[in-house]
């Protein structure tokens, strides 16, 4: 009987510890990230009940809570919807959140750690609670330049502080209006989404860090001339063969320049004329004397392959390994299965105009409690160093010389020097082009890195080129920038 009771004890001993060790991960290891889960919907209905706390823009509230009439007690309200739902995303009653506020729904909520003594205290003094407030690294100004300049296109732009990684544009269009999904009525939500999540424009998919992510062209040429000098093999002044045509190895493939002919007159041409001119058949060649595993490294560095976080999740940029020696000369040009979003390019460029050093970049200034007191300050954070200041510097004075006399003379600005890069992509036969420009301002004290993506040949199918699209846009977000 005594080994009987034993065993039962043992038994039920077991259970409790089970139970214990069960409820002890739920409650402590997993609970921020059931709260964090968007399936979650006891989090987003506990919102409703306590003030969420704004989004700000120069310190006013593009994204806020006020008073409701109805049975919950809060309504999300957004300001401007359309020009700033990349940045808010939305919050919704039945469809989940995006943006700034999936990302930040803890502090938003006061549900973080952070505000943990801030509710003890609103509890004691029989205050409601209310979540903190995110102050984003937005500037009103440079976001209305890159929406208007960016008009009816379809594309995006991104807009970086190169020092510190702060974003200051993220337009992304087609938009949509967040005040559509923050309706109480349940049905109401429900129709708006299937109406914007059906909508062939895609106005819910952010294309300046995700989506459909865009073949980059000639904007590439970045990495491979970045990986080529790392190497220590190369510079602005070596050169390469010079012809007017080139057979990709083992087919029946010709590649040539985008304006035709050699690049250049001579036999053969040096990296620095082949950036200013976007010339394919020199960085083709230069492409399969460097390696893949060499470009692959470099890119690595830059941020392809990676999630960036900023705090919403990015998607990874690619470049693949290449399945023969000519898709690796196609790569090379930005071409092949590269495939990149608006801010990793703008990443590369912040990167060369800060000497080389990439900054991680954030939509994120600094979060407060409702009383202004600062949770979270804002600190730069070096996100990679993928080039020497000296090769940074090299590559500024060939992306200057493409805004001077090169293939990006509509980025220039009065009294200014722009380092540039455009990039027209092409998307298969028949297919409308993809446009690009990159680049920085001023070139020898940079303010602002600026990534600008049209899609759709910018309604000129295959007659359009970056320098005619994308460049005038990424002009006018720079001088916004600079005009402050």
């Amino acid at each position: 009987m005594k080994r009987q009771i034993r065993s039962i004890s043992a038994v039920v001993l077991l259970m409790f510890v089970a139970l214990f060790v069960s409820t002890t991960s739920i409650q402590f290891f997993a609970a921020p990230s059931l709260r964090a889960d968007p399936r979650n919907s006891r989090s987003i209905l506990a919102s409703y009940s306590t003030k969420r706390g704004a989004i700000l823009v120069d310190g006013n509230p593009i994204a806020e809570s006020v008073p409701s009439n109805d049975q919950y007690k809060y309504q999300r309200t957004y300001s401007n919807g359309p020009l700033y739902a990349p940045v808010t995303g939305y919050f919704t009653l039945g469809q989940g959140s995006t943006g700034i506020e999936h990302a930040e729904n803890q502090e938003l909520s006061g549900t973080s750690d952070d505000s943990f003594f801030q509710n003890i205290n609103s509890i004691l003094t029989g205050q409601d609670v209310q979540g903190g407030n995110i102050n984003t690294t937005i500037n009103a100004k440079v976001q209305q330049a890159a929406w208007n300049a960016l008009g009816n296109q379809t594309g995006a732009v991104v807009a970086i502080e190169p020092s510190t990684g702060k974003i200051l544009a993220m337009v992304s269009k087609p938009s949509f209006d967040p005040n559509q999904l923050a309706s109480h009525n349940i049905q109401s939500v429900l129709a708006a989404y299937k109406q914007l999540n059906t909508d062939p424009s895609a106005p819910l998919q952010n294309r300046a860090i995700g989506g459909d992510l865009y073949v980059p062209g000639s904007v590439f040429k970045l990495i491979v001339a970045s990986a080529a000098f790392e190497s220590g093999d190369w510079n602005l002044d070596s050169t390469l063969p010079n012809p007017s045509t080139l057979q990709l190895p083992g087919t029946s493939t010709f590649i040539n320049n985008a304006e035709g002919g050699a690049c250049g007159g001579g036999s053969t041409v040096t990296i620095a004329l082949a950036l200013q001119n976007s010339c394919n058949i020199p960085f083709a060649e230069l492409g399969e004397k460097v390696g893949y595993a060499k470009i692959k490294a470099m890119a690595d560095k830059y941020g392809y392959g990676s999630s960036i976080d900023i705090p919403q999740s990015s998607t990874a940029s690619q470049y693949p390994q290449p399945d023969s020696t000519a898709q690796l000369m196609l790569s090379a040009f930005g071409q092949a299965n590269d495939r990149v979003s608006p801010l990793q390019i703008a990443m590369t460029t912040a990167g060369i105009a800060n000497g080389g050093k990439v900054m991680q970049p954030t939509l994120i200034d600094t979060i407060t409690t409702s009383d202004l007191k600062v949770i979270r300050p804002f600190t730069p954070k070096v996100y990679s160093d993928p080039i020497s200041s000296a090769n940074a510097a090299a590559l500024t004075k060939a992306m200057e010389t493409v805004v001077t006399s090169g293939t990006g003379t509509n980025a220039r600005i009065n009294g200014v020097d722009v380092a540039g890069k455009t990039g027209t992509a092409q998307n298969g036969p028949g297919q409308p082009y993809t446009l690009w420009f990159t680049g920085f301002a001023p070139a020898n004290n940079p303010k602002v890195a600026v990534a600008v993506v049209v899609g759709n040949g910018g309604g000129l199918g295959e007659s359009g080129y970056g320098n005619t699209v994308a460049a005038p846009i990424a002009k006018q977000v720079m001088e916004a920038v600079l005009n402050q």
